[in-house]
């Protein structure tokens, strides 16, 4: 049972961590390249966002209560209102403060869901490691007595062997007489059959 152990590369591990900042971030960098290419104070484009925001917000509220409710679909779908709704602020806003204050909560909120699906996922990984160790070692349980086993087969084969050899050389020797010999002076072969 070898196992491949690999280690992560730091950059590999630290990816999912920013995930979060980096989501809301390029949320209000568009909100606000948006905002400059004219969708400043445009109605058309708030309403555009407003009922975008909205349409999702539903889309999670059905997906929580529907009747096979999906809490990775709700959670994506109120993700993707959020970030529609402050991309909406963000581009209508002539100043780049009420997105600023919108980014920094979408970033706390977004890195608290994050948190409690890394622990979960840090909880499955231990069981699932622990569980692994447990059959491992019951395996190698089974492995120790298979082992002694073949042990004490080829022990017996070989014994079985040297007495063999050892009656042939017996009844070579001259004068040897075979028939005066009573069953207990001679010791039997172990049988085949087990």
């Amino acid at each position: 049972m070898n196992e491949q152990t690999t280690d992560r590369h730091w950059f590999t591990a630290a990816v999912p961590k920013a995930a979060p900042a980096i989501a809301t971030s390029t949320v209000l960098i568009l909100a606000r390249i948006w905002n400059a290419a004219g969708a400043e104070h445009s109605t058309g484009n708030a309403v555009l966002m407003g009922t975008l925001a909205a349409g999702a917000a539903a889309a999670g509220y059905v997906s929580i209560n529907g009747h096979h409710g999906d809490g990775t679909l709700a959670a994506t779908a109120f993700g993707l209102s959020g970030a529609l709704a402050v991309t909406g602020v963000a581009a209508y806003a002539d100043s780049i403060a009420p997105g600023l204050v919108l980014w920094a909560i979408a970033t706390v909120l977004g890195y608290v869901l994050a948190a409690r699906y890394w622990r979960h996922d840090r909880h499955e990984s231990t069981t699932h490691a622990q569980h692994m160790e447990i059959r491992r070692e019951d395996h190698r349980h089974a492995e120790t007595i298979e082992i002694i086993r073949a042990r004490t087969q080829t022990e017996a084969l070989a014994y079985a062997v040297a007495l063999s050899d050892a009656r042939a050389r017996i009844d070579g020797l001259p004068g040897f007489d075979h028939p005066t010999l009573t069953p207990t002076t001679r010791p039997e072969l172990p049988s085949a059959e087990r």
